[in-house]
């Protein structure tokens, strides 16, 4: 039976993004790296729910040659180390590429939903871009985005806005419970 998943963008959502030339770099180093607050309490209260979670990150800094795929690959580790994920995602590739994995394209959604028979139907994204958004969409999931001045809102019709992963977690249990007891009274 497939499972049922919330997908996670990295940067912004789970650890802490840097401002810089009017948009988000991503940690330059896994000593950069820092857990944003509520998050290991939003995916405990996300798995508490029967949740899998994985992450799906673009990272194109490494095909712009300002970070390296070996330091990238060291924070995911860190990651999958430190919080119940079932597995990271990550492009590695720049708009240029046309690649099917950068979001906004789904593909790695695709992909994680054929590796580990992931229910897209009933799947939630939560992302702080456009492109998060975008992407769930076009999975055939619900996504949550995270409001920041770089997310580019206008770009995009999310199905909930949040101010952190916090509030994204309790818009999608909420929105689960609902389902649940409508499903019941019918």
């Amino acid at each position: 039976m497939p499972q049922r998943v919330v997908f996670l963008d990295r940067d912004g959502v789970l650890n802490r993004a840097f401002p810089e030339g009017g948009t988000t770099r991503p940690p330059a180093s896994l000593a950069e790296f820092e857990l944003l607050p509520s998050v290991r309490d939003a995916l405990a209260r996300l798995r508490a729910a029967g949740f899998v979670l994985v992450v799906v990150t673009n990272q194109p800094d490494v095909a712009r040659g300002t970070q390296t795929r070996e330091a990238v690959e060291a924070i995911n580790v860190h990651m999958r180390a430190e919080l119940p994920l079932l597995d990271v995602f990550a492009c590695y590739h720049d708009s240029a590429d046309k690649c099917a994995c950068r979001k906004p394209k789904p593909g790695m959604l695709t992909s994680a939903a054929s590796k580990h028979d992931l229910d897209l139907d009933s799947a939630f994204l939560i992302g702080d871009r456009w492109s998060d958004i975008v992407a769930a969409h076009a999975a055939g999931c619900r996504a949550v985005l995270i409001d920041t001045p770089f997310s580019h809102a206008e770009r995009c019709a999310p199905d909930a806005t949040a101010a952190d992963i916090g509030e994204a977690t309790d818009w999608i249990l909420e929105t689960v419970a609902t389902e649940t007891a409508s499903r019941s009274a019918a």
